[in-house]
Protein backbone atom coordinates (compact mmCIF):
# COMPACT_ATOMS: atom_id res chain seq x y z
CA UNK A 1 0.00 0.00 0.00
CA UNK A 2 1.54 3.30 -1.08
CA UNK A 3 1.66 6.30 1.22
CA UNK A 4 2.74 9.16 -1.03
CA UNK A 5 2.16 12.66 0.31
CA UNK A 6 0.88 15.69 -1.59
CA UNK A 7 2.90 18.83 -2.07
CA UNK A 8 1.83 21.83 0.00
CA UNK A 9 -0.83 23.99 -1.62
CA UNK A 10 -0.61 27.78 -1.74
CA UNK A 11 -3.32 29.00 0.67
CA UNK A 12 -3.77 32.15 -1.43
CA UNK A 13 -5.27 30.09 -4.24
CA UNK A 14 -8.64 28.66 -3.17
CA UNK A 15 -8.73 26.15 -6.03
CA UNK A 16 -5.98 23.59 -6.49
CA UNK A 17 -5.36 23.45 -10.28
CA UNK A 18 -4.45 19.78 -9.94
CA UNK A 19 -8.10 19.03 -9.18
CA UNK A 20 -10.37 19.18 -12.17
CA UNK A 21 -14.05 18.21 -12.01
CA UNK A 22 -13.11 14.65 -12.89
CA UNK A 23 -15.45 12.03 -14.24
CA UNK A 24 -19.14 12.35 -13.38
CA UNK A 25 -18.88 9.22 -11.24
CA UNK A 26 -15.93 10.54 -9.23
CA UNK A 27 -16.48 12.24 -5.86
CA UNK A 28 -15.80 15.93 -5.46
CA UNK A 29 -12.66 16.72 -3.49
CA UNK A 30 -11.68 19.66 -1.29
CA UNK A 31 -9.49 22.35 -2.82
CA UNK A 32 -6.74 21.40 -0.35
CA UNK A 33 -6.44 17.75 0.64
CA UNK A 34 -4.16 14.76 1.17
CA UNK A 35 -6.22 12.19 -0.72
CA UNK A 36 -3.45 11.78 -3.30
CA UNK A 37 -2.21 9.22 -0.75
CA UNK A 38 -3.94 5.85 -0.94
CA UNK A 39 -3.72 5.51 2.84
CA UNK A 40 -5.49 8.84 3.35
CA UNK A 41 -8.48 7.49 1.46
CA UNK A 42 -9.07 4.85 4.14
CA UNK A 43 -11.52 5.76 6.88
CA UNK A 44 -10.80 4.55 10.41
CA UNK A 45 -12.63 1.23 10.02
CA UNK A 46 -10.79 0.43 6.79
CA UNK A 47 -7.48 1.39 8.41
CA UNK A 48 -8.19 -0.96 11.32
CA UNK A 49 -8.95 -3.75 8.85
CA UNK A 50 -5.61 -3.12 7.10
CA UNK A 51 -3.80 -3.16 10.45
CA UNK A 52 -5.48 -6.43 11.41
CA UNK A 53 -4.50 -7.95 8.06
CA UNK A 54 -0.91 -6.74 8.63
CA UNK A 55 -1.05 -4.75 5.42
CA UNK A 56 -0.08 -1.73 7.53
CA UNK A 57 1.85 -1.24 10.75
CA UNK A 58 1.01 1.33 13.43
CA UNK A 59 4.20 3.19 12.61
CA UNK A 60 3.30 3.42 8.93
CA UNK A 61 -0.11 4.83 9.83
CA UNK A 62 1.43 7.40 12.19
CA UNK A 63 4.21 8.47 9.83
CA UNK A 64 1.77 8.92 6.95
CA UNK A 65 -0.61 11.02 9.05
CA UNK A 66 2.23 13.28 10.21
CA UNK A 67 3.38 13.72 6.61
CA UNK A 68 -0.14 14.66 5.57
CA UNK A 69 -0.44 17.15 8.42
CA UNK A 70 2.83 18.81 7.47
CA UNK A 71 1.77 18.96 3.83
CA UNK A 72 -1.66 20.56 4.21
CA UNK A 73 -1.55 22.51 7.47
CA UNK A 74 0.36 25.46 5.98
CA UNK A 75 -2.76 26.02 3.86
CA UNK A 76 -5.51 25.34 6.41
CA UNK A 77 -3.86 26.33 9.74
CA UNK A 78 -5.70 23.69 11.78
CA UNK A 79 -2.95 22.31 14.04
CA UNK A 80 -2.59 24.24 17.29
CA UNK A 81 0.22 22.26 18.95
CA UNK A 82 1.88 19.08 17.75
CA UNK A 83 3.65 16.22 19.48
CA UNK A 84 4.74 14.22 16.46
CA UNK A 85 7.95 12.91 18.06
CA UNK A 86 6.03 11.44 20.97
CA UNK A 87 3.46 9.87 18.62
CA UNK A 88 6.23 8.27 16.58
CA UNK A 89 7.89 6.88 19.68
CA UNK A 90 4.60 5.37 20.83
CA UNK A 91 4.02 3.78 17.42
CA UNK A 92 7.22 1.74 17.46
CA UNK A 93 5.38 -1.03 19.34
CA UNK A 94 1.95 -2.30 18.35
CA UNK A 95 -0.42 -1.21 21.09
CA UNK A 96 -3.29 -3.05 22.67
CA UNK A 97 -6.63 -1.17 22.65
CA UNK A 98 -6.19 0.02 26.24
CA UNK A 99 -2.71 1.30 25.55
CA UNK A 100 -1.19 -1.05 28.13
CA UNK A 101 1.70 -2.39 26.09
CA UNK A 102 2.81 -4.44 23.13
CA UNK A 103 0.76 -7.09 21.40
CA UNK A 104 -1.79 -7.42 18.65
CA UNK A 105 -4.87 -5.21 18.94
CA UNK A 106 -8.16 -7.06 18.99
CA UNK A 107 -10.19 -6.88 15.81
CA UNK A 108 -12.60 -3.96 15.68
CA UNK A 109 -10.66 -1.61 17.92
CA UNK A 110 -9.35 1.84 17.00
CA UNK A 111 -5.83 1.15 18.27
CA UNK A 112 -3.17 3.09 16.33
CA UNK A 113 -5.72 5.36 14.60
CA UNK A 114 -4.28 8.92 14.61
CA UNK A 115 -6.29 11.86 15.87
CA UNK A 116 -6.11 15.41 17.18
CA UNK A 117 -7.67 16.70 20.42
CA UNK A 118 -9.44 20.06 20.49
CA UNK A 119 -7.35 22.68 22.30
CA UNK A 120 -9.56 22.74 25.40
CA UNK A 121 -8.79 19.31 26.85
CA UNK A 122 -5.36 18.76 28.47
CA UNK A 123 -2.87 16.66 26.49
CA UNK A 124 0.43 15.74 28.14
CA UNK A 125 3.37 17.77 26.87
CA UNK A 126 1.29 20.45 25.16
CA UNK A 127 -0.11 23.81 26.33
CA UNK A 128 -3.89 24.12 26.64
CA UNK A 129 -4.99 27.60 25.56
CA UNK A 130 -8.70 27.26 24.64
CA UNK A 131 -7.90 29.16 21.42
CA UNK A 132 -7.38 32.35 23.43
CA UNK A 133 -4.56 34.81 22.94
CA UNK A 134 -5.21 35.70 26.58
CA UNK A 135 -3.83 32.26 27.52
CA UNK A 136 -0.76 32.43 25.29
CA UNK A 137 2.29 31.25 27.20
CA UNK A 138 0.45 28.46 28.99
CA UNK A 139 2.86 25.80 30.28
CA UNK A 140 2.80 22.26 28.88
CA UNK A 141 0.31 19.96 30.57
CA UNK A 142 1.80 17.30 32.83
CA UNK A 143 -0.98 14.78 32.16
CA UNK A 144 -3.56 13.91 29.55
CA UNK A 145 -6.97 14.29 31.16
CA UNK A 146 -10.69 13.83 30.65
CA UNK A 147 -11.99 12.57 27.34
CA UNK A 148 -8.51 12.86 25.82
CA UNK A 149 -7.35 10.27 28.34
CA UNK A 150 -10.27 8.02 27.38
CA UNK A 151 -9.31 8.38 23.72
CA UNK A 152 -5.73 7.49 24.58
CA UNK A 153 -6.95 4.46 26.55
CA UNK A 154 -8.83 3.33 23.45
CA UNK A 155 -5.39 3.01 21.85
CA UNK A 156 -5.72 5.94 19.47
CA UNK A 157 -2.59 7.98 18.73
CA UNK A 158 -2.80 11.67 19.68
CA UNK A 159 -0.73 13.69 17.20
CA UNK A 160 -1.46 17.06 18.80
CA UNK A 161 -4.22 19.56 19.43
CA UNK A 162 -6.47 21.31 16.93
CA UNK A 163 -7.46 24.95 16.66
CA UNK A 164 -10.57 26.52 18.14
CA UNK A 165 -11.80 30.13 18.49
CA UNK A 166 -11.42 31.91 21.83
CA UNK A 167 -13.18 29.86 24.56
CA UNK A 168 -15.19 28.11 21.81
CA UNK A 169 -17.96 30.71 21.85
CA UNK A 170 -17.95 31.70 18.14
CA UNK A 171 -18.96 29.33 15.30
CA UNK A 172 -15.97 30.24 13.13
CA UNK A 173 -12.35 29.37 13.87
CA UNK A 174 -10.86 32.83 13.42
CA UNK A 175 -8.47 34.84 15.55
CA UNK A 176 -7.63 38.53 16.05
CA UNK A 177 -3.85 38.13 15.85
CA UNK A 178 -3.10 35.17 13.59
CA UNK A 179 -4.39 33.50 10.42
CA UNK A 180 -7.78 31.78 10.52
CA UNK A 181 -8.36 28.08 10.15
CA UNK A 182 -9.58 27.67 6.57
CA UNK A 183 -12.17 25.38 5.03
CA UNK A 184 -10.32 22.80 2.88
CA UNK A 185 -13.18 22.85 0.34
CA UNK A 186 -12.83 26.60 -0.29
CA UNK A 187 -10.07 28.45 1.54
CA UNK A 188 -11.92 31.76 1.44
CA UNK A 189 -14.76 30.40 3.63
CA UNK A 190 -15.13 29.35 7.25
CA UNK A 191 -14.85 25.77 8.42
CA UNK A 192 -17.18 26.71 11.26
CA UNK A 193 -16.48 26.32 14.94
CA UNK A 194 -15.72 25.89 17.55
CA UNK A 195 -14.25 22.49 16.62
CA UNK A 196 -13.04 23.94 13.33
CA UNK A 197 -9.48 22.68 13.50
CA UNK A 198 -10.52 19.06 13.92
CA UNK A 199 -13.06 19.34 11.10
CA UNK A 200 -10.49 20.88 8.75
CA UNK A 201 -7.98 18.11 9.47
CA UNK A 202 -10.54 15.36 8.89
CA UNK A 203 -11.99 16.98 5.76
CA UNK A 204 -8.51 17.42 4.28
CA UNK A 205 -7.68 13.75 4.87
CA UNK A 206 -5.03 14.23 7.56
CA UNK A 207 -6.80 11.97 10.10
CA UNK A 208 -10.05 9.98 9.82
CA UNK A 209 -11.40 11.02 13.24
CA UNK A 210 -11.05 14.31 15.11
CA UNK A 211 -12.08 15.10 18.68
CA UNK A 212 -14.73 17.80 19.02
CA UNK A 213 -16.89 19.39 21.72
CA UNK A 214 -20.45 20.70 21.21
CA UNK A 215 -21.94 23.37 23.47
CA UNK A 216 -24.24 25.02 20.93
CA UNK A 217 -23.45 23.25 17.69
CA UNK A 218 -19.66 23.02 17.80
CA UNK A 219 -19.50 19.42 16.56
CA UNK A 220 -22.32 19.68 14.03
CA UNK A 221 -21.56 23.10 12.54
CA UNK A 222 -17.94 22.43 11.49
CA UNK A 223 -18.93 18.94 10.36
CA UNK A 224 -21.57 20.48 8.09
CA UNK A 225 -19.07 23.03 6.76
CA UNK A 226 -16.54 20.29 6.06
CA UNK A 227 -18.74 17.66 4.43
CA UNK A 228 -18.44 15.41 7.48
CA UNK A 229 -20.52 13.39 9.92
CA UNK A 230 -20.90 15.01 13.33
CA UNK A 231 -22.82 13.32 16.14
CA UNK A 232 -23.54 15.32 19.28
CA UNK A 233 -24.23 12.49 21.75
CA UNK A 234 -26.77 12.45 24.54
CA UNK A 235 -25.51 14.40 27.55
CA UNK A 236 -23.68 11.94 29.82
CA UNK A 237 -22.80 9.38 27.17
CA UNK A 238 -19.24 10.71 27.12
CA UNK A 239 -17.30 11.69 30.23
CA UNK A 240 -18.51 15.09 31.37
CA UNK A 241 -16.20 18.04 31.85
CA UNK A 242 -15.54 18.75 35.53
CA UNK A 243 -16.73 22.37 35.27
CA UNK A 244 -20.07 21.32 33.73
CA UNK A 245 -21.17 19.91 37.09
CA UNK A 246 -21.07 23.38 38.62
CA UNK A 247 -23.15 25.12 35.94
CA UNK A 248 -26.89 25.88 36.23
CA UNK A 249 -27.51 24.01 32.95
CA UNK A 250 -25.14 21.48 31.37
CA UNK A 251 -24.99 21.98 27.61
CA UNK A 252 -21.52 20.87 26.47
CA UNK A 253 -20.64 17.32 25.41
CA UNK A 254 -17.63 15.73 23.70
CA UNK A 255 -17.72 13.73 20.50
CA UNK A 256 -15.95 13.41 17.16
CA UNK A 257 -16.18 14.45 13.54
CA UNK A 258 -15.68 11.72 10.94
CA UNK A 259 -15.90 11.15 7.19
CA UNK A 260 -18.24 8.16 7.49
CA UNK A 261 -21.11 7.13 9.75
CA UNK A 262 -19.48 3.78 10.44
CA UNK A 263 -16.45 5.57 11.89
CA UNK A 264 -18.72 7.50 14.26
CA UNK A 265 -20.46 4.25 15.24
CA UNK A 266 -17.13 2.47 15.80
CA UNK A 267 -15.80 5.35 17.91
CA UNK A 268 -18.77 5.37 20.27
CA UNK A 269 -18.76 1.58 20.58
CA UNK A 270 -15.08 1.67 21.51
CA UNK A 271 -15.60 4.57 23.91
CA UNK A 272 -18.11 2.44 25.82
CA UNK A 273 -15.31 -0.02 26.48
CA UNK A 274 -13.32 2.58 28.45
CA UNK A 275 -16.18 4.76 29.75
CA UNK A 276 -19.73 3.51 30.20
CA UNK A 277 -22.15 5.75 32.12
CA UNK A 278 -24.29 3.86 34.63
CA UNK A 279 -27.34 5.97 33.84
CA UNK A 280 -27.48 5.05 30.16
CA UNK A 281 -27.99 1.78 28.29
CA UNK A 282 -24.98 0.96 26.09
CA UNK A 283 -25.29 1.35 22.32
CA UNK A 284 -22.84 -1.29 21.21
CA UNK A 285 -21.67 -0.89 17.62
CA UNK A 286 -24.34 0.24 15.17
CA UNK A 287 -23.88 -1.59 11.87
CA UNK A 288 -27.17 -1.34 9.99
CA UNK A 289 -30.30 0.70 9.28
CA UNK A 290 -33.33 1.06 11.57
CA UNK A 291 -35.38 -2.09 12.03
CA UNK A 292 -38.61 -0.19 11.30
CA UNK A 293 -39.80 2.77 9.29
CA UNK A 294 -39.74 5.99 11.32
CA UNK A 295 -42.05 8.94 11.91
CA UNK A 296 -40.02 12.02 10.99
CA UNK A 297 -41.07 15.63 11.47
CA UNK A 298 -39.23 18.24 9.41
CA UNK A 299 -38.91 22.02 9.46
CA UNK A 300 -36.56 24.35 7.61
CA UNK A 301 -37.53 27.73 9.08
CA UNK A 302 -37.99 29.06 12.59
CA UNK A 303 -40.48 31.91 13.11
CA UNK A 304 -38.66 35.16 13.75
CA UNK A 305 -35.35 33.86 12.38
CA UNK A 306 -33.66 34.66 9.08
CA UNK A 307 -34.76 32.45 6.18
CA UNK A 308 -32.40 29.76 4.94
CA UNK A 309 -30.64 30.24 1.60
CA UNK A 310 -31.56 28.44 -1.63
CA UNK A 311 -28.83 25.73 -1.52
CA UNK A 312 -29.74 24.85 2.07
CA UNK A 313 -33.45 24.70 1.21
CA UNK A 314 -32.74 22.47 -1.78
CA UNK A 315 -30.68 20.14 0.42
CA UNK A 316 -33.46 19.98 2.99
CA UNK A 317 -36.10 19.20 0.38
CA UNK A 318 -33.93 16.53 -1.24
CA UNK A 319 -33.36 14.89 2.14
CA UNK A 320 -37.10 14.87 2.83
CA UNK A 321 -37.71 13.15 -0.52
CA UNK A 322 -34.96 10.60 0.07
CA UNK A 323 -36.38 9.69 3.47
CA UNK A 324 -39.83 9.30 1.91
CA UNK A 325 -38.38 7.14 -0.87
CA UNK A 326 -36.85 4.93 1.82
CA UNK A 327 -40.33 4.38 3.26
CA UNK A 328 -40.24 6.69 6.28
CA UNK A 329 -43.29 8.80 7.10
CA UNK A 330 -42.18 12.43 6.84
CA UNK A 331 -44.39 15.42 7.55
CA UNK A 332 -43.90 19.15 8.17
CA UNK A 333 -43.83 20.43 11.75
CA UNK A 334 -42.14 23.16 13.77
CA UNK A 335 -39.60 23.37 16.58
CA UNK A 336 -40.79 21.89 19.89
CA UNK A 337 -40.13 25.12 21.83
CA UNK A 338 -41.28 28.74 21.58
CA UNK A 339 -38.48 30.02 19.36
CA UNK A 340 -38.17 33.67 20.37
CA UNK A 341 -38.02 32.98 24.11
CA UNK A 342 -35.62 30.09 23.59
CA UNK A 343 -33.32 32.19 21.42
CA UNK A 344 -33.19 35.00 23.98
CA UNK A 345 -32.58 32.56 26.84
CA UNK A 346 -29.84 30.62 25.08
CA UNK A 347 -28.01 33.80 24.06
CA UNK A 348 -28.20 35.14 27.62
CA UNK A 349 -26.91 31.83 28.96
CA UNK A 350 -23.92 32.18 26.65
CA UNK A 351 -23.35 35.69 28.03
CA UNK A 352 -23.17 34.07 31.45
CA UNK A 353 -20.75 31.39 30.21
CA UNK A 354 -18.40 33.97 28.70
CA UNK A 355 -18.56 36.03 31.90
CA UNK A 356 -17.76 32.94 33.99
CA UNK A 357 -14.90 31.83 31.71
CA UNK A 358 -13.21 35.21 31.61
CA UNK A 359 -13.64 36.00 35.30
CA UNK A 360 -12.33 32.69 36.59
CA UNK A 361 -9.55 32.23 34.01
CA UNK A 362 -6.70 33.36 36.26
CA UNK A 363 -7.77 30.93 38.97
CA UNK A 364 -8.49 28.10 36.50
CA UNK A 365 -5.57 28.51 34.10
CA UNK A 366 -2.87 30.42 35.96
CA UNK A 367 -1.07 33.74 36.26
CA UNK A 368 -0.19 33.81 32.56
CA UNK A 369 -3.80 34.79 31.78
CA UNK A 370 -3.85 38.27 30.20
CA UNK A 371 -7.42 39.69 30.04
CA UNK A 372 -6.24 42.66 27.97
CA UNK A 373 -5.92 40.29 25.01
CA UNK A 374 -9.52 39.12 25.04
CA UNK A 375 -11.50 39.66 21.85
CA UNK A 376 -14.08 42.41 21.63
CA UNK A 377 -16.73 39.70 21.45
CA UNK A 378 -15.75 38.11 24.78
CA UNK A 379 -15.47 41.51 26.44
CA UNK A 380 -18.90 42.54 25.11
CA UNK A 381 -20.60 39.29 26.12
CA UNK A 382 -19.21 39.46 29.65
CA UNK A 383 -20.13 43.15 30.02
CA UNK A 384 -23.69 42.54 28.80
CA UNK A 385 -24.17 39.81 31.41
CA UNK A 386 -23.04 42.15 34.18
CA UNK A 387 -25.87 44.54 33.26
CA UNK A 388 -28.53 42.08 34.48
CA UNK A 389 -26.93 39.10 36.25
CA UNK A 390 -30.09 38.17 38.15
CA UNK A 391 -31.73 37.09 34.89
CA UNK A 392 -29.69 33.90 34.99
CA UNK A 393 -32.14 32.37 37.50
CA UNK A 394 -35.18 32.55 35.22
CA UNK A 395 -33.17 31.77 32.11
CA UNK A 396 -31.72 28.62 33.66
CA UNK A 397 -35.15 27.49 34.87
CA UNK A 398 -36.67 27.85 31.39
CA UNK A 399 -33.74 26.12 29.70
CA UNK A 400 -34.09 23.13 32.04
CA UNK A 401 -37.73 22.83 30.91
CA UNK A 402 -36.62 22.34 27.30
CA UNK A 403 -35.84 18.70 28.08
CA UNK A 404 -39.51 17.90 28.77
CA UNK A 405 -40.65 19.89 25.72
CA UNK A 406 -38.39 17.86 23.44
CA UNK A 407 -39.48 14.62 25.13
CA UNK A 408 -43.09 15.46 24.28
CA UNK A 409 -42.08 15.36 20.61
CA UNK A 410 -41.76 11.57 20.89
CA UNK A 411 -45.54 11.28 21.06
CA UNK A 412 -45.65 12.26 17.37
CA UNK A 413 -42.17 11.74 15.92
CA UNK A 414 -39.18 9.46 16.33
CA UNK A 415 -36.81 11.99 14.75
CA UNK A 416 -36.76 15.64 13.71
CA UNK A 417 -35.09 16.79 10.49
CA UNK A 418 -33.82 20.35 9.97
CA UNK A 419 -30.93 22.17 8.32
CA UNK A 420 -27.75 22.30 10.40
CA UNK A 421 -27.14 26.00 9.74
CA UNK A 422 -29.11 28.60 7.78
CA UNK A 423 -26.70 29.12 4.86
CA UNK A 424 -23.63 27.73 3.19
CA UNK A 425 -20.44 28.51 5.14
CA UNK A 426 -19.93 32.29 4.98
CA UNK A 427 -16.70 33.96 3.82
CA UNK A 428 -13.94 34.37 6.36
CA UNK A 429 -14.32 37.65 8.20
CA UNK A 430 -18.11 37.57 8.37
CA UNK A 431 -17.87 35.87 11.77
CA UNK A 432 -14.33 37.06 12.46
CA UNK A 433 -12.78 37.76 15.83
CA UNK A 434 -12.28 41.43 14.97
CA UNK A 435 -15.96 42.13 14.27
CA UNK A 436 -17.57 44.34 16.91
CA UNK A 437 -19.62 42.59 19.58
CA UNK A 438 -23.17 43.62 18.60
CA UNK A 439 -23.01 42.84 14.86
CA UNK A 440 -21.11 39.60 15.49
CA UNK A 441 -23.69 38.35 17.99
CA UNK A 442 -26.47 39.12 15.49
CA UNK A 443 -24.68 37.27 12.70
CA UNK A 444 -24.09 34.24 14.92
CA UNK A 445 -27.76 34.07 15.96
CA UNK A 446 -28.90 34.33 12.33
CA UNK A 447 -26.57 31.60 11.08
CA UNK A 448 -27.09 28.94 13.78
CA UNK A 449 -30.73 28.92 14.93
CA UNK A 450 -31.14 25.13 14.64
CA UNK A 451 -28.33 23.53 16.66
CA UNK A 452 -28.70 24.94 20.25
CA UNK A 453 -31.96 23.09 21.00
CA UNK A 454 -30.22 19.74 21.46
CA UNK A 455 -27.67 21.31 23.79
CA UNK A 456 -30.30 22.76 26.10
CA UNK A 457 -32.27 19.48 26.07
CA UNK A 458 -29.22 17.23 26.40
CA UNK A 459 -30.47 15.18 23.45
CA UNK A 460 -28.53 13.58 20.57
CA UNK A 461 -28.29 15.23 17.16
CA UNK A 462 -26.31 14.34 14.04
CA UNK A 463 -25.40 16.27 10.90
CA UNK A 464 -24.85 14.45 7.61
CA UNK A 465 -23.39 15.91 4.39
CA UNK A 466 -26.54 15.66 2.27
CA UNK A 467 -25.94 18.51 -0.18
CA UNK A 468 -23.37 20.53 -2.10
CA UNK A 469 -23.29 24.07 -3.47
CA UNK A 470 -21.42 24.06 -6.77
CA UNK A 471 -21.29 27.87 -6.87
CA UNK A 472 -19.06 28.04 -3.80
CA UNK A 473 -17.70 24.46 -3.90
CA UNK A 474 -18.95 23.89 -0.35
CA UNK A 475 -20.85 21.01 1.31
CA UNK A 476 -24.20 21.42 3.06
CA UNK A 477 -25.40 19.48 6.09
CA UNK A 478 -28.80 18.14 7.10
CA UNK A 479 -29.46 17.52 10.80
CA UNK A 480 -31.39 14.69 12.48
CA UNK A 481 -32.31 15.00 16.16
CA UNK A 482 -33.84 12.56 18.62
CA UNK A 483 -34.75 12.17 22.27
CA UNK A 484 -32.42 11.26 25.13
CA UNK A 485 -30.70 7.94 24.41
CA UNK A 486 -31.61 7.89 20.70
CA UNK A 487 -27.96 8.04 19.60
CA UNK A 488 -28.05 4.56 18.06
CA UNK A 489 -31.25 5.35 16.17
CA UNK A 490 -29.64 8.43 14.62
CA UNK A 491 -26.59 6.42 13.62
CA UNK A 492 -28.82 3.74 12.09
CA UNK A 493 -30.66 6.34 10.04
CA UNK A 494 -27.34 7.90 9.07
CA UNK A 495 -26.05 4.56 7.82
CA UNK A 496 -29.20 4.11 5.75
CA UNK A 497 -28.88 7.55 4.16
CA UNK A 498 -25.17 7.07 3.54
CA UNK A 499 -25.85 3.77 1.75
CA UNK A 500 -28.70 5.24 -0.31
CA UNK A 501 -26.80 8.34 -1.39
CA UNK A 502 -23.10 8.12 -0.53
CA UNK A 503 -21.50 11.52 0.01
CA UNK A 504 -18.24 12.57 -1.52
CA UNK A 505 -15.71 11.85 1.23
CA UNK A 506 -17.44 8.59 2.23
CA UNK A 507 -16.97 7.35 -1.34
CA UNK A 508 -13.19 7.54 -0.93
CA UNK A 509 -13.19 4.66 1.59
Amino acid sequence: MTTTSPDPVDPRDPVDPRLGPGDPGEPRLPAVHAYHSELARLDAVATVDALDARELSPREVTVAAIERARAVDPAIAAVMFERYDRALAQSTAERTPNGSGAGRSRRGSLAAIPTFIKDMVPVAGLPCTWGAAALEGAPPQSRTRGVARDIENMGMTILGTSTMPEWGFVPSTEFPERPPTRNPWNLDHTIGGSSGGSAALVAAGVVPIGHAVDGGGSIRIPAACGGLVGLKPTMGRMRRHADERNLPVSISVDGVVTRTVRDAARFHAEMERVFRPRSMAPMGEVTGPPSRRLRIGHYDEIPGEVAIDAPTRATHEATVKLLEDLGHRVEPTGPPVEPEQFREDFIFYYRFLVYAATNTARLTHGAHYDPSRLTRYSQGMAASFRQAPSRIVGVSRRLRRVRSQVAAMKQRYDVLLSPTVATVPPPLGHLGANVDFDPLLGRIAEWMPFTPLANAAGTPSITLPMGFDDATHLPIGAMLSGDVGDDALLLQLGLELEAARPWDLARLS
